[in-house]
């Protein structure tokens, strides 16, 4: 079968196969009710706003901006027998949810530290040059497996754990296999960033950590993954929201992933470039991307009062990622030593990815419509509403940036650096920054201490990660028109680059900054410190003309 063929029958079954289940879902084949999409809510809680995170008085303005409803006795009484069986949920994860989000929080700033250094040196190349760690190609690499193993994912399995009971509608079975699991991930980090600082690494982008450390890793994830598959089997939820989906298939994806990616003298010469991409592309699309849309499809329309807009697009965008993304990375191997056909297939499968991305925006946008002037109120909805924005920016700009006619431009600058942090950093981390300033609250019993330091955070990475990610782009696309040039020297390249990454460093240490903004406000929280509030805390203060509505 020649390679015509080959992208011709991938291209066909992808589209039959989404189509049919387009059809299957216009049909009621998998929902028999309109009513899944508001399976996250109470009878009579749809209309009542929800955010931990704000103050009374701006509570009550979000609950303006959405409109004011009268709830039956019967409701109420429905209402409040769900709210103390939510209490007890939120009960049986408030320690392993509080451990994993405070170790992803000390991730964060041990990356956004070494990764503010590394950039830094680009611009300035003796700056901390003592010590044979402290080089570019060890901090760099600190930096990015801080993140994509200690942050992110210590974010992620935090985030799950407490949603995982309110979706299921059943306390957290199996928190002890968690936390264990998470302890023997972090010390398989701790073990792994170590041997990155002493200079023993794989030597490949992503899997840099010794295949030694990574199988503490692989058991502490796995076990990590345990309590779904209980509160699974014990649900009280008669159907299965859609962020029980993502977040399954997320925690299934991941551990085949990371397993496959790291075994030892499997993969080697063209073959381990291929496997390298599939695993770095795919831990992006496949776990990330899934676990920070588990929380926009449940935060956002919890927040609002609202179910989402279309609740069969969002499984056309669910499917659309399981059908499109797996070989998505090929793109990245563009000009390289490998089969055509592949990169062929990758890019076809890059550019079908704008379908779940287009199904997942259109649902945002209907479910916000009429409601955008909540987020002047809500600390969360802010948070939530950007990262998904940033979603689709990210994803329709990978898509077209898998074109050869792009990727001849972009391929080895620094264009690439700016898309994959408008994807991990622009949609997954502010999508979590949200869902942590919803989630505490109740994990702690406590009310975030300062507000305004939420609205501080929030501008500090905004401002930041707009100089970031828009100077990258621009300078790392002169910087591949510049080496495409046979007139210019390849220096020129360089040179053009330079003010463009000392905006890089600027925007890099006002995301810092705000980091350490918001690590302060997590430990004061922790701490019990501040003044003690009755209600949450919102954004800008109003006068309440209503009274505060309980939800």
């Amino acid at each position: 079968m020649n390679t015509v063929s080959i992208l011709l029958l991938a291209f066909i079954l992808s589209v039959t196969g989404l189509f049919v289940f387009i059809w299957s879902l216009r049909r009621n084949f998998f929902d028999h009710s309109p009513a899944a999409s508001r399976e996250i809510f109470s009878k009579g809680e749809i209309g009542q706003v929800d955010d931990p995170s704000a103050t009374p008085e701006q509570r009550q303005a979000l609950q303006d901006e959405m409109g004011h409803k009268t709830i039956s006795a019967e409701d109420r009484q429905a209402l409040s027998v769900e709210l103390a069986e939510r209490v007890e949920a939120d009960r049986s994860t408030a320690s392993v949810t509080f451990i994993l989000l405070a170790c992803s929080v000390f991730w964060l700033i041990v990356a956004s530290t070494a990764g503010l250094i590394s950039s830094i040196k680009l611009h300035e190349p003796e700056f901390l040059t003592q010590h044979a760690w402290m080089t570019f190609g060890r901090m760099r690499t600190l930096h990015l497996n801080a993140v994509a193993y200690g942050w992110a994912p210590m974010a992620a399995f935090g985030v799950a754990m407490w949603m995982l009971p309110r979706l299921l509608k059943t306390p957290l079975i199996g928190a002890r296999y968690a936390i264990t699991g998470g302890v023997l991930w972090n010390l398989g980090l701790v073990g792994g960033l170590t041997c990155i600082a002493m200079g023993i690494t794989d030597g490949m982008e992503w899997l840099e950590m010794p295949w030694q450390v990574d199988i503490l890793m692989v058991i502490g994830g796995a076990l990590a993954a345990m309590p779904l598959i209980f509160t699974l089997q014990n649900r009280r939820a008669h159907h299965l929201y859609v962020s029980v989906w993502y977040m399954g298939a997320a925690l299934f994806w991941f551990p085949i992933l990371f397993l496959v990616g790291n075994l030892p003298a499997v993969h080697v010469g063209v073959e381990q470039a291929t496997m390298n991409w599939w695993f770095g592309h795919n831990v992006l699309g496949l776990f990330y991307t899934p676990m920070a849309l588990a929380s926009v499809y449940y935060f956002l329309p919890k927040i609002i009062g609202q179910p989402i807009s279309s609740y069969n697009l969002s499984l056309v965008g669910f499917w659309g990622l399981a059908f499109f993304y797996g070989q998505v990375g090929g793109h990245h191997l563009v000009g390289g030593p490998v089969p055509q056909w592949m990169v062929t297939l990758s890019i076809v499968q890059s550019m079908m990815m704008i379908i779940p991305v287009l199904a997942f925006s259109i649902n945002q946008h209907y479910t916000m419509k009429g409601h955008f002037r909540t987020l002047i109120h809500s600390p969360t909805l802010r948070f939530i509403v950007l990262g998904g924005m940033m979603y689709t920016v990210s994803s329709i700009q990978g898509s077209f940036e898998a074109l050869r006619s792009i990727n001849t431009i972009t391929h080895f600058t620094h264009f690439t650096v700016a898309h994959a942090h408008i994807g991990l950093y622009g949609f997954f981390t502010i999508v979590m920054f949200g869902a942590i300033y919803y989630v505490m609250p109740r994990v702690m019993s406590w009310e975030w201490p300062y507000p305004k330091l939420i609205s501080l955070h929030f501008w500090l990475v905004v401002i930041g990660f707009a100089i970031y990610a828009i100077g990258l782009s621009i300078g790392g696309w002169l910087q591949g028109l510049a080496m495409l040039d046979p007139a210019k020297a390849f220096m020129e390249s360089v040179f053009v680059t330079m003010p463009y990454l000392k905006s890089r460093s600027i925007g890099g240490g006002l995301m810092t900054l705000g980091h350490l903004v918001f690590a302060f406000h997590f430990v004061a929280m922790a701490l019990r410190y501040g003044s003690r509030r009755i209600g949450p805390a919102l954004f800008h203060q109003r006068s309440a003309t209503r009274n505060v509505v309980e939800a």
